[in-house]
């Protein structure tokens, strides 16, 4: 995923979740998310230049009926339209925000397999903390942001459809290779062209993950948040390596049962 604070169709700002057990599940993050020297996430949870990326909610009675979910905030062109199109296409719409005049302003949707995400209108250029020299783009490079986002399906050619007429993603095939067989999974870009997020076959190395957005956080000591997810009562579902030996990245829960991915710097 390339800069995470362009405005663009296609592109991802931020995500949230409503939880219970507030105060617990933000004491996890804080620690799971803060190793490493000058860490990339602040104890409430914006990133170190206080852009908020993402949001811990307390689940109240208003949320109730959403999924257990991290729901990534996607841009789109035109809210109202792309909440026609999921609809047309077997999605669910949760939440559906409008003004006054009634004007979509915002929506929480289903896809047909149960994935939760939210969608809002482009952010203007105006809302972005500017990055006018270069110091200022080196921190911004390093501050806490969403590194990257994937969906793992039983039919990823399905759900890279309905996202491409909902988002208006454009579509990239990434070849794999499993059992011997080969096929593709999906590398969806934002409307410049850049990566986005992936839509994965349940199969190979994401075999056994769930049908959720998955959010990729970095951190600055993989190792070390991986220690304090489990300290914290959370659970390391898979951890990979490289050849070197290193951890590339590690798909966890939190601990009233949120999935997510941890990533190193």
């Amino acid at each position: 995923m390339s800069d995470a604070f362009v405005p663009r169709v296609g592109g991802i700002l931020s995500a949230d979740i409503a939880v219970p057990e507030h105060e617990r599940e933000m004491r996890f993050y804080a620690h799971v998310l803060s190793t490493g020297e000058n860490p990339l996430w602040r104890e409430d949870l914006m990133n170190n230049l206080g852009m908020p990326v993402i949001g811990l909610g307390e689940r109240i009675a208003e949320y109730d009926h959403l999924p257990l979910q991290w729901m990534p905030h996607i841009q789109v062109a035109d809210v109202a339209a792309s909440v026609e199109r999921a609809l047309d296409l077997e999605g669910r719409a949760l939440m559906h925000g409008k003004d006054d005049d009634g004007k979509s302003q915002w929506a929480v949707l289903l896809d047909p397999n149960g994935a939760a995400f939210g969608i809002i209108p482009v952010v203007s250029a105006e809302a972005i903390t500017p990055t006018e020299d270069a110091a200022s783009r080196n921190a911004a490079a390093r501050a806490g942001c969403i590194c990257w986002l994937d969906l793992t399906v039983s039919d990823a050619s399905a759900t890279r459809d309905f996202y491409r007429q909902v988002i208006d993603w454009s579509v990239q095939d990434v070849e794999m290779e499993d059992a011997g067989e080969r096929y593709a999974d999906y590398n969806m870009l934002g409307a410049d062209g850049s990566s986005a997020a992936g839509v994965c076959h349940a199969r190979g190395a994401n075999l056994g993950l769930p049908p959720v957005w998955m959010i990729y956080l970095p951190v600055g000591d993989l190792p070390e948040s991986l220690r304090r997810v489990q300290e914290g009562g959370g659970k390391v579902i898979k951890a990979t390596r490289g050849t070197d030996g290193e951890y590339v990245c590690a798909v966890v829960q939190d601990p009233v049962g949120a999935w997510l991915a941890l990533a190193p710097r």
